[in-house]
């Protein structure tokens, strides 16, 4: 099994506001970036969805590192999504989980393959994370220009 490293970020002008999403795919020498944005989004969207896409791009089942800065991201996956299908997609003051949509893909890709979540420092010293953001932040950027053109 291939040994993948994703990094991933996202981020939103306003929340709700125009957002990229970004991520990085290493494997060996490899680098892929991949980035994204959406007219009109929240940060946790593009955190989500900033993951989706990056396991989305694996064209095979592989052993995946996934670096995130978003402790929503990394505990929504890794912990809370098992309480809130036991709660049919409820949390535990009985409001529906926001971004369901997401967290099925992410959980269905996540099944593919063999992950492990790994939380990092925002705009701390990790090269791939800091690029991520730079990337995510140029994808809102260009979106919020689309907006107002």
């Amino acid at each position: 099994m291939k040994k993948v490293q994703l990094v991933t970020d996202g981020a939103c002008l306003g929340n709700p506001g125009p957002g990229g999403w970004a991520c990085i795919l290493r494997y060996g020498p490899h680098k892929r970036e991949l980035s994204g944005a959406e007219p009109e989004t929240t940060n946790n969207r593009m955190e989500l969805t900033a993951a989706v896409e990056g396991l989305s791009a694996l064209r095979e089942p592989c052993e995946v590192e996934i670096i995130t800065d978003s402790q929503y991201l990394k505990n929504g996956i890794t912990s809370w999504i098992r309480q809130w299908k036991k709660n049919g997609w409820r949390t535990a003051d009985r409001q529906p989980v926001k971004n369901r949509d997401l967290w099925e893909r992410l959980e269905a890709l996540t099944a593919r393959h063999k992950t492990r979540w790994v939380w990092t420092r925002g705009h701390a010293e990790h090269e791939d994370n800091n690029r991520a953001d730079e990337l995510a932040r140029e994808a809102a950027l260009r979106q919020s220009r689309r907006r107002q053109s």
